[in-house]
């Protein structure tokens, strides 16, 4: 299952699609999850946000497949600006969208993940952090303490689902052109230096998935 409306989350999709994979996907504009057109993915429109949308986008998944073998959480939102100018409704979308969306639909998934590794082997969840969890930046520190959170999460979930076969598996990419620095929830982006490439970042993580590895730091993606 995978959180897919567009960015990294489309391009993640449609390379597991292309790898074999049976689809669910998962997010609020159901017309730009049918615009991706995967064959014979099933598509949920659900707010990850809500108390119960994560049990609602488990439950289409394994309604559709009858198993949930995996889960990539990619939404997410960005936010600039010191931290006396971030207002109180900025601090919690960033926290309820990169951090708490995640824990809830890690939490949803936990009982299905862990049958699946049970019965067919390898199971697993990716989360998508970035470089500002490792890497806190100045007038981005509200952004980027709702990343480290999410990456904290990750790193706790995979030592308690370890003894279970599911890995958890936290991606922080560098800056990534994939347009979100100009779809900022608040404040205005400072100059950046040219992102990698969002189709690259989709690649490695992907890759990451099939090879099974456990983590991604920053670094895994400017190495070679």
């Amino acid at each position: 299952m995978t959180g897919a409306g567009g960015g990294l989350g489309a391009r993640i999709s449609r390379l597991l699609a292309d790898a074999g994979a049976t689809l669910t996907l998962a997010g609020r504009d159901q017309a730009r999850l049918e615009a991706l057109d995967l064959p014979g993915a099933t598509v949920v429109a659900v707010d990850l946000t809500t108390p119960d949308g994560p049990d609602r986008a488990v439950q289409a998944a394994t309604g559709a497949r009858g198993r949930l073998d995996g889960v990539v959480h990619a939404a997410g939102v960005v936010a600039f600006g010191a931290v006396h100018e971030v207002d109180d409704d900025t601090v919690d979308e960033l926290f309820l969208i990169n951090a708490l969306a995640p824990l809830r639909l890690l939490r949803a998934a936990h009982g299905p993940l862990v049958e699946a590794s049970r019965e067919h082997g390898d199971a697993f969840a990716v989360t998508i952090s970035g470089v500002v969890a490792e890497k806190p930046t100045a007038h981005m520190a509200a952004y980027s303490a709702s990343k480290a959170a999410s990456w904290a999460l990750a790193a706790a979930a995979a030592g308690e689902l370890r003894r279970a076969k599911v890995r958890v598996l936290d991606a922080r990419p560098p800056h990534t052109e994939t347009g979100l620095a100009t779809r900022p929830v608040a404040g205005s982006a400072p100059r950046l230096p040219e992102g990698l490439s969002a189709d690259d970042v989709a690649a490695r993580i992907v890759r990451a998935i099939t090879d099974r590895e456990r983590d991604l730091p920053t670094s895994a993606f400017t190495a070679g």
